[in-house]
């Protein structure tokens, strides 16, 4: 039996796109998953391109994502319009172009993901390989590894196993049989001791004061919790207070907002078997911003200008409470 599916024809759909002549910009919101992903693309590029590059749209952060950076050698950048200009390929690894809108500036040829399609935005890119169902693109790109026989260099493989350990949250969340043979199969190759030591780097000191504005204004909202954070330095702070919230006893879903960049930000948690966070994302946004995700885990950005002046707190309170406020308690 096979460790992994069969890409043939995926592969060789891939590799007739890469030309020796071609500059390619691997471009990402930079986590864990995306920065894994895209390593193992550069890879698969190496001596079949000209150039091949890897740009984050976000400023990065977070500790762990930075000491993955700095272990795993990934050689990313912020970008910029004079980077773009350089290249003439473009490739999207754990997004899709209407994620984000500075995605949609962009003519991808290549657009590699995991999650949900949206039927209103269906992506148009030469090359497109879209499954919902996968816990991590980092499985998806190790089976591409495989199937090109390219065993992944250590620290290549400690990249990948990390991403999948981040997305599926140490196969607590959403995960396929793949998921779980990319994870043994790379275990193999990568480095435990780098692991942990990424791992660890959770926190910043000065985060502390988020967790304490949290707990002043954390509420009950029927069986979830929501809390406002204020304004953040950076919004991976919320992604980080939420899912501390996650681990709260007959909890079903955690909503932390906060503001950062003129933006209202709002990270969405569940357990997956009540609601489907992605849905709710989009239902509580009316469409208002970007909102969307997986069954566990979403995401929403509002421009605080479309909020009309109301204030960013208020505004979460009564969508999160259907205008009930005797849904909503304070802790």
């Amino acid at each position: 039996m096979a460790l992994f599916r069969q890409l043939d024809e995926q592969v060789e759909q891939l590799l007739s796109l890469f030309n020796k002549e071609d500059n390619w910009l691997i471009l990402i919101n930079a986590d864990p998953d995306a920065l894994g992903s895209a390593l193992a693309l550069k890879r698969i590029m190496t001596r079949r391109v000209n150039a091949a590059a890897i740009a984050q749209i976000n400023e990065i952060k977070r500790p762990d994502n930075l000491s993955m950076i700095r272990y795993c050698r990934i050689p990313t950048q912020k970008l910029i319009p004079n980077l773009a200009a350089q290249y003439d390929k473009f490739a999207l690894v754990d997004s899709q172009p209407h994620h984000n809108p500075e995605f949609k500036q962009f003519d991808f040829s290549v657009v590699i993901d995991h999650h949900p399609i949206m039927q209103d935005n269906l992506v148009q890119a030469d090359f497109v390989d879209i499954r919902p169902k996968y816990g991590a693109v980092c499985t998806m790109m190790t089976e591409y590894l495989y199937n090109m026989k390219i065993r992944p260099a250590k620290l290549l493989a400690t990249a990948l196993l990390y991403g999948i350990r981040c997305d599926t949250k140490t196969f607590e969340r959403e995960f396929t049989d793949a998921d779980m043979s990319a994870f043994k199969y790379l275990s193999k190759f990568a480095d435990s001791k780098l692991m942990n030591r990424i791992s660890r780097s959770e926190f910043h000191l000065d985060w502390m004061r988020y967790f304490s504005r949290a707990f002043y204004n954390l509420r009950r909202i029927g069986h979830g919790l929501f809390a406002h954070c204020g304004n953040v330095d950076n919004p991976d702070i919320l992604v980080i207070v939420a899912d501390f919230f996650t681990r709260v006893h007959n909890v079903a879903w955690v909503v932390v907002s906060g503001t950062a960049d003129d933006k209202l930000v709002c990270i969405f948690r569940g357990d997956g078997l009540r609601r489907d966070m992605g849905a709710m994302a989009q239902k509580l946004m009316n469409g208002l911003g970007s909102a969307g995700g997986h069954k566990q885990a979403a995401r929403a950005e509002v421009e605080l200008t479309d909020l009309e002046g109301v204030d960013p707190e208020i505004f979460m309170l009564k969508r999160l409470g259907h205008g009930r406020k005797s849904s909503i308690h304070r802790i």
